[in-house]
């Protein structure tokens, strides 16, 4: 199993910035990816960014140019750099974890933390 410990959320102003961290721990061997996902209110949840474990990356249209993921290896720790925050970025933010097995995918999810974007 994979234990999530997500930190860095809260209320901040139209055009701030956050820094989520999460921290994987537990069977950690086999991490392909890590990435955030989140859920605005009343809205499914959603892509924000991933991170491979070669460092390749992706984003939702909606946060690039704005939001940057990166991930320490050797902390097991994933980062979502978010700036010119907007009030529809106001979501639960989700890190989650997928690793590979022999082929098998298996997927961790973190507990979620609040980002809330408002004047």
């Amino acid at each position: 199993q994979v234990q999530l410990v997500e930190s860095g959320g809260g209320l901040v102003q139209p055009g701030g910035s956050l820094r989520l961290s999460c921290a994987a721990s537990g069977t950690i061997f086999s991490i392909y990816i890590m990435g955030w996902y989140r859920q605005p209110p009343g809205k499914q949840r959603e892509l924000v960014a991933t991170i491979t474990n070669g460092g390749s990356t992706n984003y939702a249209d909606s946060v690039k140019g704005r939001v940057t993921i990166s991930r320490d290896n050797a902390k097991n720790t994933v980062y979502l750099q978010m700036n010119n925050l907007k009030p529809e970025d106001t979501a639960v933010y989700y890190c989650h974890v997928r690793r590979i097995i022999t082929g098998t995918p298996y997927n961790y999810w973190g507990q979620g933390t609040q980002v809330t974007v408002s004047s």
